[in-house]
């Protein structure tokens, strides 16, 4: 049975609507995963970020080039070499009417910075120290040295209301979210979809959308139904098999980019099998990095043997890490004899491309480990990738991405010690990591990055795999670049003809 409803055509028992997709007042968006927070100071990872991304602002953004550009600050200057002062917009207002000022600002650095707050995201900005309010537009912020990575991480940092905040409590605000972005929170169902209603006195470029729904939809071969079906008008994390259905298509178009994201294996070296090196080598050099590149992912993305992409300040030329070689990987792990027939799992959430998973499995298999898959939902993956670094999963493979490009946020949080995120601690690293992130001359920087890169590859706590493609199905007539940084901005897209 049908429904007409103005545009749309309810099909009630499949239980979502059908655009007329370039003339639609709503935007349907599939995702890989439900959100697991709304609140942006929380939990981080791309389905959360998709959407809490359109309904906040930041101090500082990127645009589609990289750049950082303004968003509430409209202009900074370094007071010292640890003191930097933002002038903010004197015109933004939250979604329930009340001003943004700078005690605003301030709170929502002083929220993620709080350690009782217990934000995953407080490694990236413990560098601040205060964020004090000058004026209602003025706000210093205070570094505990200097920090060259500042404005890279605060593209990051959301600004939450104050009042509103304090009023009702940190789990009701992440059930309702109040920001000033160009999308207000409208309602979430939960387990199904979060809507998000325009923000029509939004100070800056107003979504083109009345109306933008975004779904959690698991299944891959689900969500590339949808786009041919008209049922959705844009699905995230779709991998090459799924993009080239698009090819023919008059519906649907294959949108790619090389992110900033990398794949790769996380090894608990403080439990066995992994705390002996011989079976992290072993590992490896049991997976073809290029095989998978090639055989399954369509040959877009780039092997690494480093936590960092191209795309990243930190890269570093001619880092390598030990070779794809199955011979010498079964010789390691007859060396390690009882200790390599430990079994274990490969833990891994829908969020990463399960024909890759199952193809590491065998390759593991093929050199004589006992390895079984083990897949959670991503709120439970992240939970047990939050453990730290002994009673973190024994072997998991993860994405890694800090949405900043540059090398403090993305090594800072896995290789530091004290951060949730941590996957080994090492003292030489943590020394190299806190110098790298405290001094202001970019050659020194990278000359510590590479020793990290360096370490990292010797000891082997992690496999890096490939540099990731970003995969979405669009609606023909929807305008959309995917960034590196893989933000879906809802007010940088546009119905075409």
């Amino acid at each position: 049975m049908k429904l007409k409803v103005g545009r749309w055509l309810v099909a009630a028992a499949l239980g979502f609507a059908t655009p007329a997709l370039a003339s639609a007042d709503r935007l349907v968006v599939d995702l890989a995963a439900e959100p697991s927070t709304l609140d942006p100071q929380i939990q981080w990872n791309p389905d959360s970020y998709y959407v809490y991304r359109n309904i906040f602002d930041n101090l500082v953004t990127r645009d589609d080039k990289g750049d950082i550009i303004p968003q509430i600050a409209t202009s900074w200057r370094s007071l010292s070499n640890t003191e930097i002062l933002f002038t903010l917009r004197g015109d933004v207002t939250f979604h329930d009417g009340s001003k943004l000022t700078a005690e605003d600002v301030a709170f929502s650095i002083k929220r993620i910075t709080d350690a009782s707050f217990g934000s995953p995201q407080r490694g990236q900005f413990d560098k601040i120290v205060a964020a004090v309010p000058l004026s209602t537009t003025e706000v210093k912020l205070v570094t505990d040295g200097p920090y060259p990575a500042l404005l890279a991480q605060l593209v990051k940092l959301s600004i939450v209301p104050k009042a509103v905040v304090e009023k009702v409590g940190n789990d009701p605000f992440n059930l309702k979210p109040v920001g000033s972005g160009p999308y207000r929170f409208e309602s979430w169902q939960r387990g199904v979809a979060v809507t998000l209603k325009r923000n029509d006195d939004y100070w800056g470029t107003k979504g083109p959308f009345p109306t933008v729904l975004f779904r959690a939809v698991p299944d891959g071969a689900t969500r590339v139904a949808n786009l041919q079906a008209g049922s959705s008008d844009l699905a995230v994390g779709l991998d090459n098999d799924q993009l080239a259905q698009f090819k023919m298509s008059q519906r649907v178009k294959p949108l790619t980019a090389l992110t900033e994201r990398l794949a790769y294996l996380r090894l608990n070296p403080n439990q066995p099998p992994f705390d002996n090196p011989k079976i992290r080598e072993a590992v490896a050099r049991a997976v073809d990095k290029q095989g998978i590149i090639d055989g399954i992912l369509g040959g877009q993305e780039k092997p690494i043997a480093q936590m960092l992409t191209p795309a990243h300040f930190g890269w570093a030329e001619g880092i390598a890490g030990p070779t794809y070689d199955p011979a010498r990987a079964k010789a390691l792990v007859a060396e390690a004899g009882a200790a390599a027939k430990v079994p274990f799992a490969l833990t891994t959430a829908p969020f990463f491309d399960q024909r890759v998973v199952q193809a590491i499995q065998q390759q593991l298999r093929d050199v004589g480990f006992e390895v079984t898959i083990t897949l959670v939902d991503t709120p439970s993956f992240l939970q047990r990738t939050q453990r730290g670094p002994i009673d973190s999963p024994i072997l998991a493979i993860s994405r890694s991405s800090c949405a900043c490009q540059d090398a403090d946020g993305a090594l800072y949080q896995l290789f530091h010690s004290g951060n949730g995120w941590t996957i080994v601690e090492n003292n030489e690293i943590d020394g190299l990591l806190d110098r790298a992130r405290a001094t202001l001359d970019p050659a020194a920087r990278l000359a510590d990055y590479r020793k990290i890169h360096e370490i990292v590859a010797a000891t082997l706590p992690v496999v890096p795999l490939y540099q990731t493609v970003v995969g979405y199905g669009a609606a023909k007539p929807l305008q959309f670049t995917p960034t590196p940084n893989e933000s879906l901005f809802l007010n940088r897209m546009r119905w075409g003809e």
